[in-house]
């Protein structure tokens, strides 16, 4: 397995590239600054420049990748089509080259409530309606894939334990970033994980459980 990151320098990218090295799992991260991405990135990761929005540049990125996770978001700010061209435009060029290079699967940070047009996240430019499409080109590919629709993303870490559901089941609630990067790097470990869409949040009420046994309690 060697692992493809796109988004690997922002805050959810960063700790998934931590838990693929934690597993001793190669690791090609997709930067645009290798000299700030060494900051903050593992030594042990092989950098590789280029742009989710230029298609050219990310084949030779991608190079001998296995699996594609992408963490990629567009920023708050005044662009009204960010949201549109980084998550929806952007996981479409990811996701045809990963059909074209044959990747054995495609893991997506998405986000709960995709499926709820009148939610406030929308007025900023539409961003969930953006991620829901992003979903759905995924899943009519034929890629195999793990949509993860986290919660509220927390970037201190805590010992709640991790609640995982089917999709539009979850409407609320907020998880740390790095058990959202575990959930995502144990997905290519699952065969309960694949071809499916799973929401998550860290809840006090949550049973204590195996990833393997999150996975496989989701249709």
């Amino acid at each position: 397995m060697k692992a493809f990151v796109a988004g690997a320098t922002g805050q959810t990218g960063r700790r998934i590239v931590k838990e693929l090295v934690k597993r001793q799992i190669p690791v090609r991260a997709l930067v645009r600054n290798v000299e700030a991405a060494r900051e903050i990135l593992p030594a042990e990761v092989e950098f590789v420049t280029g742009d989710v929005l230029n298609a050219d540049s990310l084949s030779a990125a991608i190079g001998d990748s296995t699996v594609v996770l992408c963490a990629t978001g567009a920023s708050p700010g005044f662009d009204p089509t960010g949201p549109y061209k980084v998550d929806f435009e952007g996981t479409k060029n990811l996701v045809d080259l990963s059909k074209t290079k044959g990747i054995q699967q495609f893991v997506l940070v998405s986000s709960l409530c995709t499926s709820q047009f009148f939610h406030p996240l929308n007025l900023f430019w539409l961003i969930l309606v953006w991620k829901k499409r992003a979903e759905e080109y995924i899943q009519s590919s034929g890629l195999t894939y793990t949509i993860v629709r986290p919660g509220g993303l927390l970037n201190e870490d805590n010992d709640l334990p991790v609640k995982m559901s089917s999709a539009d089941t979850q409407f609320d609630g907020r998880i740390p970033r790095t058990k959202v990067a575990q959930v995502c790097v144990e997905a290519l470990f699952q065969p309960a994980a694949r071809n499916k869409i799973v929401e998550v949040v860290a809840a006090a009420e949550a049973p204590e459980k195996s990833f393997e046994q999150l996975f496989a309690s989701v249709a």
